[in-house]
């Protein structure tokens, strides 16, 4: 497989849907599953559903970037956005609430991760439109 072939170029995208994806439904059918979470209000179940909703859309577009080569641009902006971005919160959080449970750990590291490698990616894969 060469360096420049389409499954490295969309690796970040790809591991991103689908780990975004599942962790969204999650978020909005069955957060209990894996989080310590008990959602008692309307409002609670509001938030958890637009979360799964931003969640689905991302991964959606981030698909969208993989299979129509005119979106990986902005597909790939948008990854390291919102890879980047959980990862700050998280990172805020743990400097102001302390240590989480070992899956959003897991899931700092994970993110960190591939928000860098959205940015290598950009870096090496960007082509003019």
């Amino acid at each position: 497989m060469s360096a420049t072939s389409p499954f490295l170029k969309n690796l970040h995208l790809i591991i991103s849907a689908a780990i975004v994806a599942p962790v969204g439904l999650i978020y909005g059918v069955k957060p209990n599953f894996l989080f310590e979470v008990s959602l008692q209000s309307p409002d609670e179940f509001s938030i958890f559903k637009a979360i799964m909703g931003l969640y689905l859309g991302f991964s959606f577009f981030w698909i969208l970037g993989i299979f129509q080569q005119r979106f990986w641009k902005v597909a790939t902006i948008s990854n390291m956005i919102f890879m980047l971005g959980l990862a700050a919160g998280r990172i805020i959080s743990i400097l102001f609430d302390g240590l989480p449970s070992g899956i959003f750990v897991l899931g700092t590291f994970g993110e960190l991760v591939l928000g860098c490698f959205a940015i290598y990616n950009y870096r090496k894969f960007n082509v003019p439109n």
